[in-house]
């Protein structure tokens, strides 16, 4: 069996929603199942049966429903729907809090796959709020069968749980990983972890890790194969991004004579005092344009710390720079957002910070084009076709161009790009960012900035080939947030601090985790408040006295952009939104932010969203309302209330959510496993020691074919390549 073979030359028999769900997770390739982790384990034999679960174990159970039914709990008369599941050693109580109309989804005698948590006390066992999926199971013979074959380990071994897609089970992923070890193929596989790095960390070779990590004998060896397959990740990641930088340090880029006195000028007319990180953070940008390699910065800064100034500075530097003669090089300059109301908003507040000093602004989204100065009034912005706007970029008549992806399209070429900025840029990954930096086959400088905290560690690993800037200090006047969590007993708190503020002028955001209410007919519905019902019921019942507003992403970027204005201009009072206002918009007068089910978002995420009332020297709150009581949803949202700054959150959110599940994971590009991993920042630095050591002696890998392969992988997640 060779390890780069299609998985249905050796599984033939696959039907066609296997098949779809093996794209879906992405699995081509027999190596690629190798390479598909286990997401936990069970214990074996009776474990994997009713009669072997115990109190507070996650179980994954294989069996039949039986007698659901619509009721009404005992002591609270709260309605539930209740069943009995069933295999072949006895049998437990289901039960769903809340949600009746689950017992209409089930039909007694249905074969299911069940997950779990087992709670309840000895002697009254229950499995509360289940999930349920009716795909992945076959017959109940089959499963008894699967038993009596001795498919499943022995009571003193593991199990593996596999990560699932609808269609595909994870015990057909134990089946299939079985199969390709007894042929061999995990012994043929490269090992990219050099022996000697092996050796000083103490980790187990491929081959054997593999059986580890899939068929563990035990908790102990599935920790070491987790730990060496964690290692090797983070040391694929450091290789392709220490390739990456070493590349860029190879290429040829604008050395730019920047002319400081007219820099230091321009920085002068802003209307306040630049803070030291701010300056230190252009003093770098500066010096970096002055190489002969492409800069590779990375700004990151809390919400409202001042990176767009930076930005324009750095912006200014390159519109007014010179060649060695002194003559001006007419350089331009890309400024990349992620949202529409953000290119605007930033078109805006650049056209404040050049109005002055007679620079042509474009700014391009995918519905419109404007242009400042407009010819007629020196003071507005005019509206021009794309036709136009991409003729005046092409011959250098406009230096900078704001805008989003529409900035990557092949109508829109650069005369003589030097500097790409992209802002928020985790928001685009880095596909779109090496896009955008080498259009048209140059090579300009890059800065990338971010308001997301972002963990020491990751940031080492992730954004290894950047250079990172950090703003750590606030504009003077401005007050901490303060951060209050809320729960439904003391909602009315949070109501009258928001009334209050309503009062004095101010005005409040009221953040939903969901768009539409929930189809109550439809399997696992997340039961959490909607954007839109929300503001009919603080409009009828809460503060019928103010205009409140609706934003949310289905509506059109015509839609979007009106109610914003509205907001601006204080036309509504309260704006009940979704995520969509966590990045950019920007609205002094706004003091309050109250967040619906903030136990659904990470903690960076809400951190941005509380940087929405941060904008003004007026004192800010942020309440956060959980509709979780459990210690760990407490203590994670009280880490919001105590950290000092975005950096501390960044941290406590990788140790107190789990790296699996940080805001933005997955555009990263990076496995659970490695996520895991980055929480050791000793292992990250040993990782990072050695890959730069190897890329130090061999640039390109050419000596090292074997690395070569494997950090393509890794290179396609993070570049695009």
């Amino acid at each position: 069996m060779n390890p780069q073979d299609a998985i249905e030359k050796h599984f033939t028999r696959l039907r066609p929603d296997q098949k779809t769900a093996l794209r879906k997770l992405g699995l081509k390739t027999v190596r690629d199942l190798l390479y598909h982790f286990p997401a936990r384990y069970e214990a074996g034999g009776p474990a994997g049966t009713v009669a072997g679960i115990a109190l507070g174990a996650h179980v994954t159970l294989y069996g039949t429903i039986r007698k659901p039914e619509a009721k009404k709990s005992w002591k609270s008369k709260r309605p539930m729907a209740e069943a009995w599941f069933e295999d072949s050693s006895g049998r437990i109580k289901l039960r769903w809090f809340s949600q009746p109309y689950i017992a209409k989804m089930y039909q007694d005698g249905m074969v299911v796959k069940l997950s779990g948590k087992v709670t309840g006390s000895v002697g009254k066992l229950y499995i509360a709020n289940p999930e349920i999926d009716t795909g992945s199971a076959a017959t109940e013979a089959l499963h008894e069968n699967l038993f009596a074959a001795g498919n499943l380990p022995n009571a003193d071994e593991l199990y593996a749980i596999y990560p699932e897609s609808r269609g595909i089970s994870s015990l057909w992923f134990t089946h299939a990983v079985k199969k390709i070890i007894a042929a061999g193929v995990h012994e043929v596989l490269p090992d990219i972890v050099p022996e000697k790095l092996r050796a000083d960390y103490s980790l187990p070779k491929a081959a054997t890790a593999f059986i580890w990590m899939h068929l563990p004998k035990n908790q102990k060896d599935a920790d070491v194969a987790k730990k060496r397959f964690a290692f090797e990740e983070v040391f694929a990641i450091q290789l392709a991004v220490q390739k990456a930088r070493a590349a860029e340090r190879r290429a040829a880029a604008p050395a730019l004579s920047v002319d400081r006195p007219v820099v230091d000028e321009f920085i002068a007319d802003f209307p306040f005092k630049p803070t030291s990180a701010q300056t230190r953070a252009i003093d770098a940008i500066l010096d970096d344009f002055e190489n002969p390699h492409p800069m590779m910065r990375l700004i990151e800064g809390d919400v409202g710390s001042g990176k767009t100034a930076v930005a324009a500075a750095a912006a200014y530097a390159v519109a007014h720079a010179r060649d060695k003669g002194g003559a001006a090089r007419h350089l331009q300059v890309a400024y990349m957002v992620p949202t529409e109301i953000l290119a605007k908003q930033h078109f805006a507040s650049f056209i404040e910070f050049f109005k002055k000093h007679h620079l042509s602004i474009g700014l391009i989204t995918g519905k419109e084009c404007y242009k400042f100065p407009s010819k007629v009034r020196s003071e507005m912005a005019t509206r021009i076709s794309r036709a136009q706007l991409s003729k005046w970029v092409a011959n250098g008549e406009i230096p900078l161009v704001i805008g989003t992806h529409a900035l990557i399209q092949k109508g829109v070429v650069f005369r003589d790009l030097a500097l790409a900025i992209i802002d928020e840029q985790h928001r685009f990954g880095k596909v779109q960012r090496h896009k955008l930096a080498r259009k048209d086959a140059k090579e300009p400088h890059l800065l990338s900035m971010t308001a997301t905290p972002i963990p020491r560690t990751l940031a080492l690993s992730i954004y290894g080939d950047l250079d990172l800037t950090v703003l750590d200090e606030m504009p003077a006047g401005r007050k901490p947030v303060i951060t209050e969590v809320v729960t439904e007993a003391t909602r009315e708190k949070a109501y009258e601090r928001m009334r209050a503020e309503l009062k004095a002028g101010r005005q409040a955001y009221v953040i939903c985790p969901r768009i539409d209410e929930p189809d109550p007919t439809k399997e696992f519905a997340l039961l959490a408040k909607s954007a839109k019902l929300e503001q009919e019921r603080l409009k009828k019942h809460v503060f019928p006295e103010y205009e409140i507003g609706l934003l949310h992403s289905k509506m059109t970027p015509a839609a979007k952009e009106e109610e914003m204005d509205r907001f601006k201009k204080n036309e509504l009072q309260i704006l009940v939104a979704t995520s969509v206002v966590e990045v950019g918009v920007n609205v002094p007068n706004a003091t309050v932010i109250l967040i619906e089910g903030a136990e659904r978002f990470g903690l960076a995420q809400l951190h941005q969203l509380r940087g929405r009332v941060i904008r003004s020297t007026h004192q800010a709150y942020c309440f956060l309302l959980s509709e979780s009581k459990s210690d760990g949803t407490v203590q994670r949202l009280k880490a919001l209330t105590t950290a000092a700054n975005g950096f501390e959150l960044a941290e406590a959110d990788l140790a107190l959510r789990g790296s699996g599940e940080l805001y933005g994971a997955r555009q990263w590009g990076v496995s659970d496993i490695a996520m895991e991993a980055i929480k050791n920042i000793k292992m990250v630095e040993a990782a990072r020691e050695a890959a730069q050591a190897i890329i130090k002696a061999d640039p390109t890998l050419a000596k090292h074919p074997l690395l070569e392969e494997r950090i393509k992988i890794i290179s396609e997640s993070l570049y695009g390549e």
